[in-house]
C-alpha cells in the first residue's frame, strides 16, 4: 500500500454503498457535501438494507469486492461502505482489496475503549440490535470488549426508514427517537464512557446523543473517514 502524499483531483476515498431509495441528508454517508474533500459513490444492485442487516446475506462478499476494485481502479486510496453491518466481511475486504479499507464504524470500538477508564463500557447505537451478533463483533475483533448495545429496533420512524426503504423522513421524530434511545441506553448503562453510532445514518444525530449523554464522546462513520482521510492524506 502507497500512502497518498499529494491530494490530486482523481484522488478520492470511495465508499461502498447499499442499494437504497431513502433521502440522504447532510451528515449521513451517501450526501458527499458531509465531507470536506473528495469521495466518490458506488451502489451494490440489490444489497438492500434488509439483506445486509436482516439477513447477512454473505453472496454479498463478492459484489462488495468488485465494488471497491472498480473505486479503486477510478482512483480511491482507502474504501468504507455504508454500513456498519459490513463489519461482518471486514476480513474478506481487506483481503482482497489493495487499499485500506474502513469497513464498518465499529472499528472504533478499539479506540473508545482505550480512552475510558478499565471499569467502563462502550456503548453501541445500532440500527437493529437483534441483527449485530458475536459473529458481527468478533469478525473485527471487539467480541471481548466489555459492551452496552442498544438498537433502533422499535423506533418506528428510524426502522422504517432505514431497514424498511420509506422513502420520505420525518426529521424531527428520528431525532426524538434517536435522544430517546441514547437516554435508555445511559439509564440502563451508567458506566458507558463512549459511545460508537454503528449505523451510517445516525451521524445527523450524533450532537443530540452528545448532548443527551452529557457529554459523552460519540464515533461514527464520518469521525471514521474523516480519521482514514487525515491519517492518509499528506499535503
Amino acid at each position: 500500500m502507497d500512502l497518498v502524499k499529494n491530494k490530486s483531483n482523481t484522488s478520492f476515498i470511495g465508499i461502498i454503498m447499499l442499494d437504497t431509495i431513502f433521502p440522504r441528508i447532510k451528515g449521513d454517508i451517501g450526501n458527499p457535501s458531509t465531507f470536506n474533500f473528495p469521495v466518490r459513490y458506488k451502489v451494490v444492485n440489490g444489497a438492500s438494507p434488509e439483506r445486509m442487516v436482516i439477513k447477512a446475506d454473505k453472496s454479498l462478499i463478492h459484489p462488495f469486492i468488485q465494488a471497491g476494485r472498480s473505486l479503486i481502479k477510478d482512483g480511491a486510496f482507502a474504501l468504507a461502505t455504508s454500513c456498519g453491518f459490513l463489519a461482518l466481511f471486514h476480513r474478506e475486504l481487506t483481503q482482497a482489496l489493495s487499499v485500506p479499507v474502513f469497513s464498518s464504524s465499529l472499528l472504533q470500538v478499539h479506540m473508545a475503549q482505550s480512552i475510558i477508564k478499565k471499569d467502563q463500557k462502550v456503548g453501541i447505537i445500532t440500527a437493529r440490535k437483534e441483527s449485530l451478533t458475536r459473529e458481527h463483533l468478533s469478525a473485527i475483533g471487539i467480541d471481548h470488549y466489555p459492551l452496552a448495545i442498544m438498537g433502533m429496533d422499535q423506533a418506528e420512524e428510524f426502522s422504517s426508514v432505514f431497514i424498511k426503504g420509506k422513502p420520505t423522513l420525518d426529521l424531527k421524530k428520528c431525532r426524538q427517537e434517536m435522544r430517546t434511545t441514547a437516554l435508555k441506553l445511559k439509564e440502563l448503562n451508567p458506566d458507558i464512557g463512549a459511545i460508537v453510532l454503528e449505523c451510517t445514518n445516525m451521524p445527523p444525530y450524533a450532537k443530540i446523543i452528545h448532548t443527551a449523554t452529557g457529554g459523552l464522546p460519540i464515533f461514527d462513520v464520518v469521525t471514521m473517514i474523516n480519521y482514514a482521510h487525515s491519517t492518509l492524506i499528506y499535503s
